[in-house]
């Protein structure tokens, strides 16, 4: 995540203070010291950081604070909501329009936003119910109009093109949209290198022709402080009404995120967080304040598995596991399935308190651990996958040979999924039989709630 050097600073400094019964005046100035620190290494605006680490110190020594139990508690509550406050708040979403929603995606060269018009295509298909047409506008890029007409392709979404100048583009595609029953009109324009007259005059001439519904503005998130004056550039010149932040998931200070609210006094709407289609999400401060202080983001790992795992699959699997007849074709389904969700690093992100467990350094997580298992157990026949006790020494020595794995971890891959059928073996036995929840017990350290 882009935010992860300043969520471990931030989540370190609030530890010091929770670890405290009494918080003095001389703790909280400590701590707002560490935080102006972390936020400023984070490429935050300077600006922005002076007044977000006022504003909880202000509230931070006040008397309710001080003279309250939980002095550190309320500490942490403060940081959240102001935290939540600079990421802009609410939610902001997406306009609608009467029949026809009109958005104009524009920014610099390189952002992404050819790519971001194809995923918000995808993304207003498949959660709004839209019926989407895409605008390729930007006849100066070299293959920009080939480039989304392939993405086009790829997810089944139309894009209108003629051979003709970006307004008159503009003007037949709206046209085109009304004719033939599309409500939702997405228009990749062009961008530059640079900021620069030519470039304005022409997205204002759009602007004039369409009455967008949106103008959202696709910054890359990885250029930092930079991002901030780009927004404010096009924001003047053509009063957006929010951003799109791409490359969110990458190895970025994330100081754009958290001042792009503030010094534009605009929304991020949207943000990009991974390369596949469906890697575009709205944008929630709240969900993000809390990933960034480590308390996860529950809704947003709910909603992303609501949409991606199928539901009647999952019950399929709750039984398998239960009535141990779970086999190693069921767990490259779930392999595929958790695939689905996004990287596991992200995924152990959105869970409440994992950034504070000891030992679990989510930097040094190794995806390819998922390809290496999937090629093992593709290594093996349907035979050896339904009944994996048929697995013997040369089968795992063919199995290695085939996956390009090394023996010791078909081994290994074998023992663990042992160990894991032996566990649901115990656990369905213990859920069939009400009589046996003494055992369930012990099994969860006597940890049970009911």
């Amino acid at each position: 995540m882009a935010f992860e050097n300043l969520s471990e600073r931030l989540q370190n400094t609030l530890a010091k203070i929770t670890g405290k019964g009494k918080v003095s005046e001389a703790d909280v100035k400590e701590m707002m010291r560490e935080v102006r620190l972390a936020l400023l290494e984070a490429d935050v605006n300077f600006k922005v950081v002076k007044d977000f680490v006022k504003k909880i110190s202000d509230r931070a020594v006040g008397v309710d604070v001080m003279k309250s139990l939980t002095p550190a508690q309320q500490i942490v509550k403060i940081v959240n909501e102001e935290l939540i406050s600079l990421l802009g708040g609410e939610s902001a979403e997406l306009a609608q329009g009467n029949k026809i929603t009109t958005v104009m995606m524009v920014g610099l060269q390189g952002a992404g936003k050819t790519t971001t018009a194809g995923k918000l295509a995808l993304k207003v298909k498949k959660s709004l119910k839209k019926k989407p047409l895409l605008i390729a506008a930007d006849v100066y890029r070299p293959a920009a109009v080939q480039q989304l007409q392939t993405l086009g392709k790829q997810l089944d979404i139309p894009v209108f093109y003629v051979d003709k100048d970006p307004v008159s583009i503009v003007k037949e595609g709206i046209k085109f949209a009304e004719e033939n029953y599309f409500n939702y009109v997405i228009i990749d324009t062009a961008g530059r290198l640079h900021i620069d007259e030519l470039l304005m005059d022409e997205l204002k001439n759009i602007k004039e022709v369409v009455t967008p519904n949106e103008i959202l503005l696709v910054v890359d998130s990885m250029i930092g402080q930079e991002a901030v004056n780009i927004a404010t550039s096009f924001n003047e010149q053509l009063d957006i009404t929010g951003l799109v932040l791409t490359k969110l998931d990458g190895d970025t200070r994330g100081g754009a995120a958290l001042s792009i609210k503030s010094i534009t006094n605009k929304p991020i709407k949207l943000v990009g967080l991974g390369e596949k289609m469906n890697d575009l999400d709205y944008f929630h401060p709240d969900r993000m304040a809390s990933r960034i202080l480590g308390m996860g983001d529950v809704l947003t790992l709910i909603e992303k598995a609501q949409s991606s795992i199928d539901e009647n699959e999952a019950k399929k699997m709750q039984e398998k596991m239960l009535n141990q007849t779970f086999t190693f074709e069921d767990f490259l389904v779930q392999l595929n399935q958790i695939k689905k969700l996004g990287s596991i690093k992200d995924i152990l992100g959105m869970m409440p308190g994992m950034g504070q467990l000891k030992g679990l350094d989510t930097s040094k997580i190794d995806e390819k651990q998922f390809v290496y298992i999937e090629a093992i157990i593709q290594s093996m026949t349907p035979k050896e996958r339904q009944n994996p006790d048929i697995i013997n020494v040369p089968r795992r020595k063919r199995i290695a040979e085939g996956s390009g794995r090394p023996i010791s971890e078909v081994h290994k891959l074998i023992k663990q999924f042992e160990e894991m059928r032996k566990m649901m073996k115990q656990f369905g036995g213990m859920m069939n039989n009400k009589s046996k929840r003494k055992g369930l017990g012990r099994l969860f350290g006597n940890k049970l709630p009911f």
